[in-house]
C-alpha cells in the first residue's frame, strides 16, 4: 500500500475549492490565492495526493491545479489522479485526445492514477464498447499512466463483475464513511469487502459526506461522546470499523488510503 500512496493517508480533492462568486454561477472562478495557500498547507504537512477530473468546477479544476500545484512544486513531490469521465467522449477515437488535453491542462506529462470515472450499470458498458480500459493500458505502457483504477457508484454485484472482467485495475475509489457503512443504498461495507477480496487498495471519497459528518447534530454528538468515553474505559480494545473506527480518532480498517477531502 505504501508503495502506491506513501505513509500519509489524506488526499486533496480539487472538486470543491474557494470561489470568487456563487458556486451555482458558471462565471465564478477559483480563488487561486486561497487555493494556493491550501495547497501549500497540505504539502507543508507532508501530504502529497491530489485528485481532479475534467468536469470539476465547471471545467476549471485541472487548470486551477496547474496554477496552484504543478507549476510550483517538483513533479516527484506529489501524486496526481485524474479521470476519464463519461460526458467527454463517445468513441474510442476521442479518448486519447481528451487524455492528452487533460495532461496539458494539468501541466504534467503523466498521471500517477487514471480512473474510469463513476462506474455504474449505465456507464460501464459504454467504457467497454469504447475500449476505454484497453486505451488506458496502452497509455500506461507508454508511461503516461502509472496506475489504472475506477471510481465506483453502484451495487456490489457490478463491482465484482468489473474486477473480474478487468483484472488489471489497481485501485478502486468508493464512498466510505461510518454513516454509509451499512447503508442499503450505498453498501460501503460490502463494496469494501469485495475490494479486499480482490486485493485492490481502496481510495475513500466522501469520508465526511461533504462536511456533513464533521458537524453532527447534538444527539449524534452525544452518542459519539458516550462511545468514546466507553472506549477510554476499555483501553486496548479495537474500535468497530463501521462506527468509531472510521474517521474517528484516526482508526480505520485495513486497505484504505487515501481519504479525499473536498471530493465526490
Amino acid at each position: 500500500m505504501e508503495k502506491l500512496f506513501g505513509t500519509k493517508k489524506l488526499g486533496f480533492g480539487f472538486m470543491r475549492l474557494p470561489l470568487t462568486g456563487p458556486a451555482a454561477d458558471p462565471a465564478s472562478d477559483v480563488d487561486l490565492e486561497k487555493a494556493r495557500r491550501m495547497v501549500d498547507d497540505f504539502m507543508d504537512a507532508g501530504l502529497c495526493y491530489f485528485d481532479t477530473a475534467h468536469g470539476y468546477l465547471n471545467g476549471k479544476s485541472e487548470t486551477a491545479l496547474h496554477h496552484c500545484l504543478t507549476s510550483r512544486y517538483p513533479r516527484q513531490s506529489y501524486l496526481l489522479a485524474n479521470k476519464l469521465s463519461n460526458s467527454f467522449f463517445e468513441s474510442e477515437e476521442e479518448i486519447r485526445p481528451l487524455f492528452f488535453s487533460q495532461l496539458e491542462a494539468c501541466g504534467v506529462d503523466y498521471f500517477d492514477f487514471y480512473l474510469m470515472h463513476a462506474m455504474n450499470a449505465v456507464y460501464y458498458p459504454k467504457y467497454c464498447a469504447c475500449n476505454a480500459f484497453a486505451v488506458a493500458r496502452q497509455l500506461k505502457a507508454e508511461g503516461r499512466i502509472r496506475h489504472i483504477g475506477i471510481s465506483f457508484h453502484d451495487k456490489p454485484a457490478l463491482l465484482e463483475q468489473i474486477l473480474t472482467e478487468q483484472p488489471d485495475i489497481e485501485v478502486v475509489q468508493i464512498q466510505f464513511n461510518y454513516a454509509d457503512y451499512d447503508s442499503p443504498s450505498v453498501e460501503s461495507r460490502v463494496l469494501y469487502e469485495i475490494c479486499r477480496r480482490f486485493q485492490k487498495p481502496v481510495i475513500v471519497m466522501e469520508p465526511v459526506r461533504g462536511g456533513a459528518l464533521a458537524n453532527l447534530p447534538p444527539q449524534a454528538a452525544e452518542a459519539f461522546a458516550g462511545m468514546e468515553a466507553g472506549a477510554g474505559r476499555r483501553a486496548g480494545q479495537p474500535a468497530a470499523p463501521g462506527r468509531r473506527g472510521l474517521c474517528r480518532n484516526g482508526g480505520q480498517p485495513g486497505g484504505l488510503c487515501p481519504a479525499l477531502c473536498g471530493q465526490l
